[in-house]
């Protein structure tokens, strides 16, 4: 089977290391390599390619939001997974526009950081429960600001299905169970929905949804 290849950025030497070891731990996941700061891990990440760079705001020479944007640039493919102490809405927003795949807390448990790296390897967005909650709040239109424009408009019924699952927070499998369809056919209509959307990701299409008043924070965990 092949490894899930990780690249770690943070210029704390103990936080690499308690973050390899908990990583390093599963049989699916391997570290290829440590960068002590953003320069170091852009470097890295364009010479290597790891799947995942797992990658922190606050670093000497190159700041997370900056790494993420050279590494995003030149390997497109790379799942930029932000791992970090800080929650504020500047960095929030800052990194997920930079294309981050995720943005995680220190504060999380290794089983967490070990789903969130296979999340973002799959193809999903994986953020923090108080971080998910203000990039939702941000985009909450107020009832005169809602569009005319109807989902049933842009997406099919069955793909408005899809989406609002995907505004529970439920995994691929997890759609796939409760709407008695094939991963496949879901990746599918994800793909059609982001094309529709014009999104790249499951958390910009959320988004779009709160703008358009499609769905509502009642729907979301």
């Amino acid at each position: 089977m092949d490894k899930i290849k990780i690249l770690i950025a943070d210029d704390h030497a103990v936080v690499r290391e308690g973050t390899r070891q908990i990583l390093e731990n599963e049989q699916d996941l391997k570290v290829v390599a440590e960068a002590g700061d953003g320069e170091e891990a852009v470097g890295l990440a364009t010479s290597l390619k790891p799947d995942i760079a797992i990658i922190d705001i606050a670093m000497p020479k190159l700041d997370g939001i900056e790494a993420t944007k050279q590494i995003k640039a030149s390997c497109p493919s790379i799942a930029v997974l932000i791992l970090t102490a800080y929650d504020d809405e500047q960095f929030i927003f800052s990194l997920l526009e930079a294309g981050a795949a995720g943005y995680l807390l220190k504060s999380v448990r290794g089983r967490q950081l070990v789903d969130a790296v296979r999340s973002v390897y799959g193809g999903e967005s994986v953020l923090h429960p108080s971080v998910a909650r203000k990039v939702l709040n941000r985009f909450v239109p107020s009832t005169e600001r809602l569009k005319e424009e109807k989902p049933h408009e842009a997406l099919s019924e069955r793909e408005m299905d899809v989406l609002r699952s995907v505004t529970k927070g439920l995994s691929n499998k997890d759609i796939a169970e409760e709407l008695c369809l094939s991963i496949r056919t879901v990746q599918a209509h994800l793909g059609r929905i982001f094309d529709k959307l014009q999104v790249g990701s499951r958390t910009e299409a959320v988004v779009r949804a709160l703008k358009e008043g499609w769905v509502t924070l009642d729907e979301v965990p």
